[in-house]
C-alpha cells in the first residue's frame, strides 16, 4: 500500500487500552483459586489458542458463567465485578491517544466488549473521536463485518486505517484481510505470545507501547 496515507488509528480495548489484571484477580477470588493459578490458566489458554472463556471450565468444570455473573451482581451491585473503570487504563493511553489527535489522526476505540463497557469508556473522557463496542454493533471480532463497520463509521477506505490490538487472531490478521494496516501490541499474555510467532511478520508494526505510534506514523496532510 505504498503511497497510501494512514488517516485513522483504531484501538482494541482489553489489554490494549485496559489492563485486565484487576478484573481477572477479582474472578480468581470469586472462584476460590489463587490469582497466580487463574492467571496461569489464562496464559495457557492463550498459548493453546483457546478462548479465555475456557479458563473458567478448567478451573471450575461445569460452571455456568452467566449465572455466576448474575449472582455476583446481586451480591455486589455497586462493585466493579467483571467490569473496569478509569483506574484500569494503561499509563500510556491518554498521552498517546492525545498526541495522535494533535498530529491530525482520527482516533477511534472499537473492540469486543459487553454493553456496560461503552458507558465505562465514555466516562473516562478519553481524547478520541468516537467509541464503539461489539455489543452495540451486534458484530464481533474476528468477523469481517466488524472491520467493515469500523471503516464505515470512520468514513475511510480500509487502507487509510491502522488497527491496533494485542492479538493476531482477533485483531491484526482479520483487520489486514479487509485491507487495513495493522499494529500488534506486545502487551498482556496474548500480545507477548503472538508477537513471538512467525505470523507477526505480516503486521505493519509490532510495538511495545502506544507511545511508539506517534513516532512511527507520518502525520496526515
Amino acid at each position: 500500500m505504498e503511497g497510501v496515507v494512514i488517516r485513522a488509528v483504531v484501538f482494541d480495548v482489553g489489554e490494549t487500552l485496559i489492563d485486565e489484571t484487576r478484573i481477572w484477580s477479582r474472578w480468581a477470588d470469586r472462584l476460590g483459586v489463587t490469582r497466580l493459578t487463574f492467571m496461569g490458566v489464562l496464559g495457557g489458554m492463550a498459548a493453546l489458542d483457546r478462548s479465555h472463556r475456557d479458563a473458567f471450565e478448567v478451573v471450575r468444570p461445569g460452571l455456568d458463567v452467566r449465572a455466576e455473573m448474575e449472582a455476583w451482581r446481586r451480591e455486589d451491585p455497586d462493585g466493579l465485578r467483571e467490569n473496569f473503570d478509569g483506574d484500569d487504563l494503561y499509563p500510556d493511553v491518554r498521552g498517546s491517544l492525545g498526541e495522535l489527535r494533535k498530529l491530525g489522526f482520527q482516533v477511534i476505540v472499537a473492540g469486543n466488549q459487553p454493553v456496560q463497557a461503552y458507558d465505562a469508556l465514555v466516562a473516562m473522557e478519553l481524547p478520541v473521536d468516537a467509541i464503539y463496542t461489539s455489543a452495540g454493533w451486534g458484530l464481533s471480532k474476528p468477523q469481517a463485518g466488524f472491520f467493515a463497520k469500523v471503516a464505515e463509521v470512520a468514513g475511510r477506505a480500509p487502507e487509510e486505517i491502522l488497527y491496533v490490538g494485542d492479538r493476531l487472531d482477533n485483531d491484526v490478521l482479520p483487520a489486514a484481510r479487509v485491507g487495513m494496516r495493522t499494529a500488534l501490541l506486545r502487551r498482556g499474555p496474548w500480545g507477548y505470545l503472538h508477537a513471538d510467532r512467525p505470523e507477526s511478520a505480516a503486521c505493519d508494526f509490532v510495538i511495545d507501547g502506544l507511545d511508539e505510534l506517534a513516532e512511527l506514523l507520518d502525520a496526515p496532510s
